[in-house]
């Protein structure tokens, strides 16, 4: 084992990949990661689906052998993703075992299309967790308006929620009361309340938000403030009366994630986030690069999350509002990963296409 990924185990945080693809599955290099990096889990989007699919020959022989079977679009690409992660799923499945539940989870998104769909997100969310098959594979909810009460209704049927794209203490708040709405609605139903959540902060995008618009002293501190922001909130809640009802009732605690930990400013460490996130009871998901850079890295501190009343001052003495920016993010963030599931689509009928003729 790794000692540097051994210690933030250590600290009480999971560390999980985020990032898959079907050659990271055959070759072996997923089970090293988590024999040798403490990996503990994996998350996925439109994004990483799309790199994957475009950038390698590992999809192709599935992509027309699924095409020949009349099978097309989202049908096709769900088929895919489900295959990858059940594999991911099944290698995770001693972890999540060994943890009651706590760990050990992989992470398949709806479609980014229905992220402003209530009832469409509710539907999807239900349908892929049943054909998935697979207790430890969340389904991943964005936190618009229109999801909170999908993520709600999740819940409320069982199905575990990772929900995405949270950018501050407000929409974290909204995506944990959805949650608690599902348990406690499950609890009076007389259901089991023990159905697994955790809430996604994204946080280096921040950072890149107001990279042209802060003094260079500000730069890259952003989004560590906002997560420290985060952080204590998620306590506080934790802690709270109505939390501990579910809790005493059986439930368990939806955990906070970090997700985009990568650092984007190429003169900023590679493990800034990372260093800075180490916090008790929660998750971090890395990119691959991050994760390597974090597995050489000799000495790890302490974190940094200790000052973001200061912080946040500063920012928004330098005309920043922390408020517009978290609903601008939210609305780039489904723009973004909408954008990726219309390339990844048309990624997957090129493809069919181009060997479809090969094969002529």
């Amino acid at each position: 084992m790794n000692a540097t990924t051994q210690e933030l185990h250590k600290i009480g945080q999971s560390l999980w990949l985020d990032n898959i693809t079907r050659g990271l599955l055959t070759s072996g290099k997923l089970q090293r990661y988590i024999q040798e990096l403490s990996i503990t889990g994996l998350t996925s989007n439109p994004t990483i689906f799309d790199h994957a699919i475009k950038n390698s020959q590992d999809y192709d022989d599935a992509i027309s052998q699924k095409m020949k079977e009349g099978k097309a679009g989202e049908e096709l690409f769900f088929e895919l993703a489900i295959e990858d992660l059940r594999q991911a799923a099944d290698l995770f499945r001693p972890v999540y075992d060994r943890t009651n539940g706590v760990d050990g989870w992989v992470s398949l998104e709806v479609s980014p299309l229905l992220a402003h769909d209530t009832a469409g997100t509710i539907a999807a969310a239900k349908a892929l967790h049943t054909r998935a098959e697979r207790s430890n594979l969340f389904i991943k909810i964005p936190g618009t308006s229109e999801g909170l009460p999908a993520i709600e209704e999740a819940i409320f049927a069982g199905v575990p929620v990772n929900v995405t794209l949270l950018f501050s203490a407000a929409q974290y708040v909204s995506a944990a009361e959805a949650y608690l709405r599902g348990i406690e609605r499950r609890i009076a139903a007389g259901l089991n309340p023990d159905v697994g959540s955790v809430a996604s902060l994204f946080v280096s995008r921040w950072d890149v938000a107001v990279a042209d618009k802060v003094p260079e002293e500000l730069r890259n501190h952003l989004g560590i403030a906002i997560a420290s922001d985060v952080y204590a909130t998620y306590r506080t809640l934790l802690d709270s009366p109505r939390w501990q009802r579910i809790l005493n009732a059986g439930a368990r605690s939806q955990r906070l994630l970090w997700a985009s930990t990568g650092a984007k400013d190429p003169n900023a460490s590679a493990v800034l986030y990372v260093q800075a996130l180490a916090k008790p009871f929660t998750v971090n998901t890395m990119p691959e690069a991050t994760l390597k850079a974090l597995s050489i890295h000799e000495e790890f501190g302490e974190a940094l999350l200790s000052v973001a009343d200061e912080v946040l001052a500063e920012f928004a003495k330098a005309g920043i509002d922390t408020k517009t920016v978290a609903a601008q993010l939210l609305l780039d963030g489904v723009e973004s990963f909408a954008k990726s599931w219309n390339d990844l689509l048309s990624c997957i009928a090129s493809k069919g296409k181009m060997l479809t003729a090969a094969h002529a």
